[in-house]
């Protein structure tokens, strides 16, 4: 089973990740575990103003690996082999179109991430994977 484990750094998503390997055994055989983070994009005038392509792309690169550095541990420490992923673009859609992509089964996430406000403000990533999604989607508390 392929599965897609979608991770924004907080300790919502980190229980995602724990959930996963906390319930492993629900699988006849080790999953294939695809770990993404996704950042949405920092508007393109306004970031080139200021910073070049070059240092835009090291920024993303550098936030997502810090997004993917506690549950890559978590991952590692559960001898539960993965591949990481970090793209930018609009979070929920990013999510469903790798998952796709990649023809996982599931997509693995927490049920919200960096804070209730964002989370009003911007529209819940998890109520927008569960509506675009053609898997399943297991969500963590």
């Amino acid at each position: 089973m392929k599965i897609l484990l979608a991770v924004d750094g907080s300790e919502i998503s980190l229980r995602a990740v724990r959930s996963l390997i906390d319930h492993v055994q629900w699988f006849a055989e080790k999953p294939v575990v695809h770990l993404l983070a996704v950042q949405p994009p920092i508007p393109v005038g306004l970031a080139t103003q200021h910073v070049g392509h070059d240092a835009l792309e090291r920024y993303y690169r550098e936030e997502g690996e810090r997004m993917l550095a506690s549950a890559r541990q978590l991952l590692d420490e559960a001898n539960l082999q993965h591949t990481p992923h970090v793209h930018v673009g609009e979070p929920a859609v990013t999510i469903v179109k790798l998952a796709g992509e990649l023809t996982c089964e599931l997509i693995c996430m927490g049920s919200h991430g960096h804070g209730v406000l964002q989370n009003a403000i911007l529209g819940s990533v998890a109520t927008r994977v569960l509506h675009l999604s053609l898997v399943p989607v297991l969500l963590a508390k």
